[in-house]
C-alpha cells in the first residue's frame, strides 16, 4: 500500500466510476482497475460492490475510506509543515449559516493575501464537522458547539481546540398566524404552529430549538428537515413552520414584514481544529481571522 494507491482509491470512491476517476487522475482505466484490485488483494477485503458497470463502496470500503483520507491529509500536512508545498491547501468546514453570512469576506481577503493556497470549503451540521476535524478529513471548521463540548477539558479529551470568532444573536421566526406571540414566555401558549423547520440531527441550532420549544418524542411537535435556510424561511412564510436561525442569516433573506421574530439569546461560533495542527496555511488563516475577530 502506498500513497498513490490511496489517492486512486479515494478518487474511485468519490466518483463511484473507474472511468471518471481515471479521467480525473490522468490515468488509463485499466491501470486504475489494476491498482484497486492489488489494494483489495493486499487488504484481503472487497472495497467495492460491483453490479455490472455500477460500483458502490462496500462496508469495508466505507471504513477504509476514512483511514485513507486521514493518511492523505497527514501526508499533505507533513509536506506543508516542512515547506514542500507551494502555498499548500486548507480544507475548511462550516455551518450553513456561517458560510452564508460570515465567511465570504474573510475568505476573499485570505485569497487575496495568499493566492497560492488552495481553499476547499464544505458545509454540514456541527456534529458532522466535529467528527471530520477529528478524523483529519477537515483541517478546521466553524461550529456552534453543544453545551457538553463548551469546555476546554472536553475538547482536549477529543484532541481538539477552539477559539471564539463570532457571537450570533438567535431568532425564532414565526409565521403570520403566530404574530400574536410577543415573548419567549408565550411560546407554549400563543404559538399555534407545531412544526419546526430544521437541519438534520447534529445541528446545534436544532438541538437548542427542540429544548426551548419542548420538542420531545411523543409531543405534538413534528420536525420538517430542510437543506437550507432559504427553504426554512420560505416554509415559515407559507405558514407551515417556525424556525430558529441567526439574525445575520435573516438579514440576508429579505424576509417579509408580516413574519414575527422572538429573541432567543446568543451563541458562539468557534473555529475548531486538531490540537498540534500547525501548517503555514492554517497559521496564516487563523492569524488573519482571529486578529480580525
Amino acid at each position: 500500500m502506498d500513497l498513490e494507491t490511496l489517492k486512486i482509491f479515494e478518487a474511485v470512491a468519490g466518483e463511484l466510476s473507474v472511468t471518471r476517476a481515471a479521467a480525473r487522475l490522468g490515468r488509463a482505466p485499466s491501470n486504475v482497475t489494476t491498482r484497486i484490485q492489488q489494494l483489495e488483494a493486499e487488504l484481503d477485503a472487497a472495497l467495492f460492490i460491483r453490479l455490472g458497470k455500477r460500483i458502490t463502496l462496500s462496508t469495508a470500503g466505507q471504513r477504509f475510506l476514512t483511514y485513507a483520507q486521514r493518511l492523505l491529509a497527514l501526508e499533505d500536512e507533513a509536506r506543508q509543515a516542512v515547506g514542500a508545498g507551494s502555498g499548500g491547501s486548507l480544507r475548511i468546514g462550516s455551518m450553513e449559516s456561517t458560510a452564508a453570512s460570515r465567511l465570504p469576506a474573510p475568505l476573499a481577503a485570505f485569497n487575496r493575501a495568499h493566492p497560492a493556497t488552495r481553499l476547499e470549503v464544505s458545509t454540514g451540521p456541527t456534529g458532522l464537522l466535529v467528527e471530520e476535524v477529528r478524523d483529519g478529513r477537515l483541517d478546521c471548521a466553524f461550529v456552534a458547539l453543544p453545551t457538553e463540548l463548551e469546555n476546554e477539558k472536553a475538547l482536549i479529551e477529543m484532541g481538539l481546540q477552539s477559539a471564539l470568532v463570532w457571537e450570533e444573536s438567535l431568532l425564532l421566526l414565526l409565521p403570520p398566524t403566530d404574530a400574536g406571540a410577543n415573548s419567549t414566555a408565550e411560546l407554549s401558549t400563543r404559538i399555534r404552529t407545531r412544526t419546526l423547520a430544521a437541519f438534520k440531527p447534529g445541528c446545534t441550532y436544532r438541538a437548542m430549538a427542540e429544548q426551548r420549544l419542548g420538542i420531545v418524542a411523543g409531543s405534538e411537535w413534528r420536525i420538517q428537515e430542510l437543506g437550507s435556510y432559504h427553504a426554512m424561511v420560505a416554509a415559515v412564510a407559507a405558514g407551515a413552520c417556525v424556525t430558529l436561525l441567526p439574525r445575520s442569516v435573516l438579514e440576508l433573506s429579505g424576509v417579509s414584514d408580516d413574519l414575527t421574530t422572538l429573541e432567543m439569546g446568543t451563541i458562539t461560533t468557534r473555529l475548531l481544529w486538531r490540537r498540534g495542527y500547525e501548517t503555514p496555511a492554517f497559521h496564516a488563516f487563523a492569524g488573519q481571522l482571529l486578529g480580525d475577530a
